[in-house]
This record gives structure tokens, sequence and C-alpha cells, in this order.
């Protein structure tokens, strides 16, 4: 009896995170006050900000993606960035290039737009590969080399990209590898009628008042960067470990599933499964937590196969298939 005792922590060593939660609240209620009917999407924003990921957000033009990335940088005291991407977009376009100084007599580097701190990347399946690769090692390892030189991102460092739609004229399909970097897939739908209603009078009022959406502030960089220090408090038990391993396991054993998610694929589960559990007040793990992040970690990461595809089978179906066929831990 006294060994299970030592084992638990008494409730006094326990992780307050009161502050965490109440500056994420702060955001949600003041991106909310714009982008109505979203909150999902703007919990998941939160998550990928706090675990050092980015995000891709998949829908329709019109929906609001582009406003919703720009709202989520200016709640924090950061620098924000926009780069539209295009078929013609070079990669020196998105990181820079040497330029030679006359007055010097050599090449410097001056660096493109996506030496920002919340960058959001417009319409990035409109670029071809060429460009796309271009972000292989800016996204995963926070730094850009260019002649033999490399040079370091600020924290904190997040990209949005915005995606439509494969099936639209004019689009590429991101490589599998790219895919991978990105921690979240979210897809926006169509509002509903009560959303878009919603929708229409903050419209109504902003232009008839002659404002431009905006929001205060909420987070500076060392108080972001605190909060991701306290994500190794965030207690997480073996059994969470495995319900995460056997679910990852499954995308890479199942009949339908041509590519199975990867071991970063584990990871961002883990990761956001930890956020998710602090910024909703917890200093623990739930099955619920990632029971929730499942489809938004693992959907972009798997490849169906053309068969299934052809029958309309959607990856959430097959992950959602694979969560009910896995024993819930307890």
């Amino acid at each position: 009896m006294e060994e299970m005792n030592d084992a638990i922590t008494p409730f006094e060593e326990r992780s307050d995170f009161n502050d965490v939660r109440s500056k994420v609240q702060e955001i949600k209620e003041q991106i909310g006050q714009i982008i109505v009917g979203q909150e999902s999407m703007l919990e998941l924003l939160i998550v990928a900000l706090l675990s050092n990921g980015h995000v891709l957000l998949e829908g329709n033009p019109g929906l609001g993606k582009t406003l919703t990335a720009r709202l989520m940088a200016q709640s924090l005291f950061c620098h924000f960035g926009r780069i539209q991407f295009t078929p013609d977009l070079m990669p020196s376009d998105v990181i820079g290039t040497a330029i030679f100084n006359m007055q010097t007599s050599s090449f410097e580097f001056k660096k493109g737009p996506i030496f920002s701190n919340i960058i959001l990347i417009d319409e990035i399946n409109r670029a071809p590969a060429k460009t796309q690769a271009a972000l292989f090692e800016v996204m995963e390892e926070r730094q850009i080399t260019v002649d033999g030189h490399t040079y370091q991102l600020e924290d904190p460092f997040m990209i949005i990209a915005t995606q439509n739609p494969i099936e639209m004229e004019g689009t590429y399909r991101l490589p599998e590898a790219q895919m991978d970097r990105f921690f979240f897939k979210i897809k926006v739908d169509y509002p509903s009628f009560d959303e878009e209603f919603g929708i229409l009078k903050i419209h109504h009022m902003q232009k008839s008042s002659g404002d431009t959406f905006t929001i205060s502030p909420v987070l500076t960089p060392s108080s972001l960067a605190s909060f991701k220090r306290k994500l190794k408090s965030v207690i997480l038990e073996d059994n969470i470990l495995h319900y995460i391993t056997k679910i990852v396991q499954a995308t890479r054993h199942h009949r339908d599933i041509v590519i199975g998610a990867s071991p970063r694929a584990s990871i961002a589960l883990m990761t956001g499964g930890k956020t998710l559990g602090m910024i909703r007040g917890r200093d623990f793990v739930i099955p619920e937590d990632i029971i929730d992040l499942a489809i938004p970690v693992l959907e972009h990461r798997i490849t169906i196969s053309p068969e299934k595809e052809m029958e309309g089978v959607t990856p959430s179906q097959i992950i959602e298939y694979l969560l009910q066929s896995i024993e819930f831990p307890r």
C-alpha cells in the first residue's frame, strides 16, 4: 500500500494550468467574435501552436481560412507574414536569395518572406513540386540552408497553409513527405444556417462602422515559450502510449490502406494529446484527447487503395473504423 501511495503524485505537487487555460479562452473569445462556428478549428490551431506544429487548412474558397490564420497571428505579439503560392512561384521567392553587393564585392543573403513568426501560405497546392520542396527543411528543422550557410528561424515559428480541394482546377497534389510535416490537417466545411446568419450580422456591423477585422494580442513570445515548457509536466501513462501505438500501427496493417502513418504521426498524437489536456485545464492525458486528435493527425498521413477511393471511401472513415476496433484504455 505504501508503494502505491508513493507512485501517485501528491495533489499539492500537481501542475496548475489555469493560466494556460485562461489565455487560450481569451484567444478563443476574441477570434470567436469574428469567426463564427469554428470552435474545433480554433482549438486545433492553438494545440498546434503550443506543440511547435504546422497546420494545413483545407476547404473551398470563401470559408474564412485566410482570415482565421491572420487573426490567429494577431493574437500573438509577433511578426506575421503571408505568401501567396502561384504556379510561377520559385523557391527563392519563399526562402530568399543571394544578391551581389557592388560595394563589398560579395554576395549577401536577402531573406525571403518565410523569415517571420506566423506564416500564412495561401493556396499552397497551387505551386509546383520544386517550390513545395523548398519548405521541407524549414518545416522540419526550422532553418534554411543557402549556399552552404544555415540560417535559423526565430521562435515562435508556425506555418498555417490553406489549400483548395485537389479536384479544383489548377491545383497540385502535395508530396507525401510534405504532408507528413503538417501536424494537423483541418477540413473547413460550410457553415450552418445559424452560423451563416451570424457571419452576415458581423460583416454588416463591421462594414457599417468602417472597421477592419482585428483583435488585440494576448500572448507574448516569452509567455508562449513558458507554456510550451509546461508540457513536460503533463502526465502521460503507459496505457495511453500503448493506445497511441496501437492506433498508428493499425494504419500500417489495414487492407484498404496502401501507405500507413509514420512514427512522426505517433509523436504528433502524443504531443498533441498532452497539449490538448493542458489547455483544457488538466495535467494528464485521457483517451478522449487522443480520439479527438486522431483524424486531424492521421487523415493526411495515410493513403487508401485506389479501389476504395473510387468507391468513395475517405481516410477519415477508415480512421473512425480503426478507433472503434481498438480496445479503449481503462
